[in-house]
């Protein structure tokens, strides 16, 4: 199986994190985020990885080697215009993913769904708790996508699902698509199939958007092992207090210091305080959210 990781975006919502690290590479539980999405497609059969580049793209070439391919957008081409450069050339069903988005969804039942129906393009679906917060996806009993909902007001929604982000595609989708024009699979690409081979499947289970400074630490904290994770390397004062906490490379805590469900990122330094710290991350000797 071949997946196209949407990983170009510039993470404006993560900084100062992303000005010097790409989004694809913040550390969750003190592994670059793109690596636990690629193992959890390996999982489910993935072979062959495509990564959509844009913002920093030798970060993740450094890291990754030719363990993937890269293919660079010249200028931004919107997640439409992404997947066509990406995956142009493509013979074979192919996955698409969104770099930002940490999930355990059950992969390979969704390509099982796609070809069940044989679909030109499968959305997989989520539901949450408030509607009103996003756009919506409406699907017959056959999992057909019948329409698309905009935010709708409270209490109006009579659908709970939500684009997920990863998507199962077959290779004609592509001709939709004009090469080197920005274009939005979500908003020009899909509309156009309603009705004509595009399918949706809703799972439950965990789905992580970790483009926020509150999503960020929540995936830290999903990620990390019961208890917390410290790095070999961070140097905890036996006198200072770390729990249910991500803490990474060379971090230093000082005597005293009290912290809770927090992230200290590689090289944070805190000192001791007479407050707990708690639900923060922390960098370069300061608290970054």
């Amino acid at each position: 199986m071949i997946a196209v990781l949407l990983v170009g975006g510039s993470g404006t919502r993560l900084r100062p994190l992303t000005e010097w690290l790409p989004k694809p590479m913040v550390p969750i539980a003190n592994r670059p985020f793109l690596e636990h999405q690629i193992t959890h497609l390996r999982r489910h059969g993935v072979t062959r990885v495509i990564l959509s580049c844009g913002y920093m793209p030798d970060a993740i070439r450094d890291h990754f080697g030719d363990s993937l391919e890269y293919v660079v957008e010249d200028s931004p081409l919107g997640t439409g215009g992404a997947i066509e450069n990406a995956a142009r050339g493509l013979e074979e069903t192919f996955l698409v993913g969104n770099g930002d988005v940490l999930t355990d969804l059950d992969v390979s039942a969704l390509v099982d769904f796609h070809r069940a129906r044989r679909a030109r393009a499968t959305i997989a679906l989520h539901p949450v708790d408030d509607p009103s917060r996003y756009g919506l996806v409406r699907t017959a009993g056959d999992g057909s996508v019948e329409a698309f909902i905009e935010k709708p007001k409270p209490g109006e929604a009579d659908v709970d699902t939500i684009n997920a982000g990863t998507y199962v595609m077959e290779p004609d989708v592509l001709s939709l698509i004009p090469s080197g024009v920005q274009v939005s699979v979500e908003r020009e690409v899909f509309p156009r199939l309603v009705g004509d081979g595009l399918y949706a499947r809703s799972e439950p289970g965990f789905w992580i958007d970790i483009g926020t400074p509150e999503s960020y630490l929540a995936a830290n904290l999903r990620m990390m092992p019961e208890g917390g994770l410290i790095d070999p390397t961070a140097e905890i004062d036996p006198a200072a207090t770390v729990t249910d906490s991500v803490v990474g490379p060379g971090a230093v805590v000082a005597a005293g210091a009290h912290v809770e469900r927090s992230v200290l990122l590689p090289g944070a330094r805190l000192a001791g305080t007479m407050e707990v710290v708690e639900r923060v991350v922390g960098m370069n000797g300061e608290f970054v959210w």
